[in-house]
């Protein structure tokens, strides 16, 4: 089916590849197996097939029942839209991955936290598939192949250019499955708000065992990740993202409503001895800081007691 727009057609989004089935891969894989079961495919690995056959993801007390499919797949499946929901190591693995269901028209958005992902993907399959997107909600708490999320969430998109077409096609698909969504004026600034968020709260929460409502009634805590807020919005600025000036009273006032007992995502890595996604906030920031010659030492102490914990992890 097609939709129409400026005297363009444009295919309507019906087949959807997601890659990534942990805490934001499920919400998704969740509500699109509802709407369209037949239409839905969940990208893996011969070891991760044979996991899920046999022991399903449990989501809010539910098996998901998946179709499921390997990166060299043969059966001629092309997607219509691929969201990429992978940790931040396995990112690589799943740029690889998807080439084999790539159409065209195909719309590409990552749901990684960071604001790198999409020009990594773009630079293997080109921006004019990419939207920029991140999901921001309620944390999503996994425990095993059980993952319970309250349903409140929403996926951030829209374009990096001018071009608005694949901005309208997600927009239509969202609308009929039901998903949440919010397109921002400023999609790059709002990217760059939900990175200060993470690089404010994942990391020092995860060190600290703080959960949102521990780190929102801590005064101590606040002061110490508003300096981690500075040190993004002298790197965001320096990257050309405007209204900087606001991001940090805007990323205050978004981490405020944050469920309480919730917990970050690097919290709990750290609980279940996974490794931690500190090279996408930390790390990146330090190459950030390298770029514009801005000191990140706030960043910089965080990597640093994250190659502790990591290390740690290797002697259990």
């Amino acid at each position: 089916m097609y939709l129409c727009y400026d005297n363009c057609v444009m295919r309507e989004i019906e087949n959807v590849l997601i890659c990534g089935l942990g805490a934001v891969g499920s919400i998704y894989a969740d509500k699109i197996n509802k709407f369209s079961p037949d239409k839905l495919r969940i990208l893996v690995n011969h070891e991760r097939f044979e996991r899920y056959s046999k022991s399903p993801i449990v989501f809010n007390g539910r098996e998901l029942r998946l179709n499921y499919v390997l990166p060299q797949n043969t059966d001629n499946f092309k997607a219509d839209l691929i969201i990429v929901a992978t940790k931040y190591d396995g990112l690589c693995d799943a740029i690889k991955n998807i080439k084999n269901f790539i159409a065209d028209d195909t719309i590409i958005i990552s749901l990684l936290n960071g604001v790198t992902s999409e020009s990594l993907v773009a630079k293997e399959y080109g921006w004019d598939k990419l939207l920029l997107a991140y999901f921001i909600g309620h944390s999503a708490m996994r425990d095993g192949r059980y993952i319970t999320q309250d349903g409140v969430g929403k996926i951030v998109f829209g374009s990096k250019n001018s071009d608005k077409t694949n901005e309208i096609r997600l927009k239509k698909y969202f609308d009929v499955v039901g998903i949440d969504y919010e397109i921002p004026e400023d999609m790059v600034h709002a990217l760059w708000l939900k990175y200060m968020m993470n690089v404010s709260t994942n990391q020092p929460s995860a060190i600290l065992g703080m959960t949102f409502g521990e780190m929102n009634s801590n005064k101590k805590f606040l002061d110490f990740a508003k300096k981690l807020m500075q040190e993004v919005q002298m790197v965001a600025k320096a990257e050309g993202v405007k209204n900087t000036d606001k991001m940090i009273e805007e990323a205050f006032s978004a981490v405020s409503k944050m469920i309480p007992d919730g917990k970050t995502s690097m919290y709990q890595d750290v609980l279940a001895g996974r490794k931690t996604e500190v090279d996408m906030f930390a790390g990146t920031m330090i190459e950030f800081g390298k770029k514009h010659n801005i000191p990140v030492p706030y960043n910089q102490f965080m990597y640093e007691i994250f190659d502790i914990i990591h290390e740690k992890f290797k002697k259990q």
